[in-house]
């Protein structure tokens, strides 16, 4: 297995580790399907990705051999250890992006989940042109307006996805945004709401298909289901406090 500190290999997790993780990992497919259920959608329908950045590789193959196929990451060399010890996994890109790491992405993840400025698309592009394959990718929008947090404001969505659609080797999927953290996640219920009604005005004022809608974390994936949400990235909740990779 990949060396986690650059010191030796890492030791796979305790069997005890191994089956608290898969506990929690069973806890939260249920409580995703009941919000699906209770929305009315197919619980199949809504992939959880489970955020592993800030735990070890063992962890992040302790969840996958539970069953876990999407994981998330927002590291780049932590991301490089953990794809190079499980290359079967479903590694989505999940936080904000320099354009000078798009060559160490592009082609490495499945799905590019915050992509938020033309420059930025335009460099995806040229790298995954280079590649010769096509790179899929969500646009991030900024409902929230929290400095730091990355993403288009609402009304620059439009001119963000004609300008990505227009880049022939990226896929625009559909949209992904980060909530701010509320003790009450009823409180961030709108926030979800509008990302969908955002992403149902593009599809028909421009004739683009966006599937996927990726909004919901630990503390509030739940109603994220139930307003739409078809991935959801959940890490605390499944993996517990962070701790030191």
């Amino acid at each position: 297995m990949a060396a986690c500190d650059g010191v030796g290999p890492e030791a796979p997790a305790s069997g005890e580790r191994r089956a608290a993780l898969a506990a929690a990992l069973v806890a939260v497919r249920a409580r995703v399907a009941r919000a699906a259920l209770r929305a009315g959608r197919d619980p199949a329908l809504v992939c959880l990705v489970g955020v592993s950045k800030g735990f070890g590789v063992s962890d992040a193959a302790a969840v996958f051999a539970a069953g876990l196929a999407d994981l998330g990451e927002n590291r780049v060399p932590e991301a490089e250890r953990k794809i190079a010890a499980l290359p079967e996994a479903r590694w989505h890109w999940i936080g904000q992006l320099q354009r000078n790491k798009a060559s160490r992405v592009v082609g490495r993840f499945c799905l590019l989940h915050s992509v938020d400025r033309p420059e930025l698309a335009e460099r995806l592009e040229a790298v995954a042109e280079r590649y010769g394959a096509p790179q899929a990718v969500l646009l991030q929008v900024d409902l929230a307006g929290r400095p730091g947090q990355g993403g288009v404001v609402a009304g620059g969505a439009q001119t963000l996805l004609s300008q990505v659609r227009g880049l022939p080797h990226l896929r625009v999927r559909g949209l992904m945004t980060i909530a701010p953290p509320e003790p009450d996640p009823e409180a961030v219920r709108p926030l979800f709401a509008s990302l969908r009604a955002l992403r149902d005005r593009l599809q028909q004022s421009g004739g683009a298909e966006l599937p996927e809608l990726s909004m919901g974390m630990s503390g509030d994936y739940a109603v994220a289901v139930e307003e739409g949400a078809t991935l959801v990235r959940v890490g605390r909740a499944i993996f517990g406090a962070a701790r030191p990779v």
